[in-house]
């Protein structure tokens, strides 16, 4: 069955930018899209700013009908309650917000978060219908101990467990050989990957949830290499790092069907 899966750019922010600097970004970015004739649609844009942000950048979207959609960088497992510092996804859906990043390496490696906290967090997601962008990947010591596929399907497959056929779910290929290194996955080395995670989705929701789930590809994602993942069949889109904090180089990945030869 072929689907149209509609590409998606995602700018994660990380630990940057204050909700002045924010505003800012934002608002140029639109600019920037709009004086190049961007097609609003062809590209679904989103950003996941810092916690502090949110609002402040909601309010923007929301005022100046700018067509970016809105995601934050974690959320808990828990809907309330004597959780210092957590943010429950409850907050999160009453701001707008359509997507939640779970599982990035960071938390994983900084924050020792397992693959069953990271499946205990797309439950807590789908609860607050928001759309978990869920990453997996591998470190270099793990790709050349057990394969290139191996841990990031390992990873998905216990993400996906009881989540239900119909649930719209966003995976992330990261490799965490790649991320911030300068070191890229070939566009053949992250299509074998994605191929691999797309059949897990297949295994666990069906061949219908296969054909419609978007599958990234993230690491070292840059305006000079965006095209050429977006050809391999099984990448459709990119969650993007540090470029997405450049106006003109986030505005130049998100306009990737204008490069020459796409």
């Amino acid at each position: 069955m072929v689907v149209a899966r509609t590409p998606f750019i995602a700018g994660n922010w990380k630990m940057n930018l204050d909700h002045l600097q924010a505003v800012a970004f934002v608002q140029k970015l639109h600019w920037s899209l709009k004086d190049a004739k961007h097609e609003d649609g062809s590209v679904e844009v989103g950003i996941f700013p810092p916690f502090t942000d949110l609002r402040t950048v909601q309010t923007l979207l929301d005022a100046d009908k700018i067509p970016f959609a809105l995601g934050a960088q974690d959320l808990s497992t828990k809907d309330s309650g004597a959780y210092t510092g957590e943010i429950s996804g409850a907050f999160l859906a009453k701001l707008d917000a359509k997507y939640v990043i779970i599982g990035h390496s960071e938390r994983r490696e900084y924050h020792g978060e397992t693959d069953e906290v990271i499946a205990a967090k797309v439950q807590a997601a789908l609860k607050h219908s928001l759309v978990p962008v869920i990453c997996v990947g591998e470190t270099l010591e793990q790709r050349e101990e057990s394969g290139p596929t191996a841990v990031s399907v390992a990873q998905l497959q216990v993400a996906l467990d009881g989540v239900p056929a119909d649930a719209d779910v966003v995976v992330a290929y990261e490799p965490v050989w790649a991320i911030g290194t300068g070191q890229v996955a070939s566009p053949e080395q992250a299509q074998e990957v994605c191929a691999a995670l797309r059949a897990v989705i297949a295994e666990k929701l069906g061949e219908d949830a296969a054909a419609r789930t978007r599958v990234l590809y993230g690491g070292s994602v840059k305006a000079a290499n965006i095209a050429s993942f977006m050809r391999e069949p099984d990448v459709d889109g990119a969650l993007v790092g540090g470029a997405s904090l450049v106006v003109d180089e986030f505005a130049s990945i998100i306009r990737y069907q204008k490069h020459v030869g796409v």
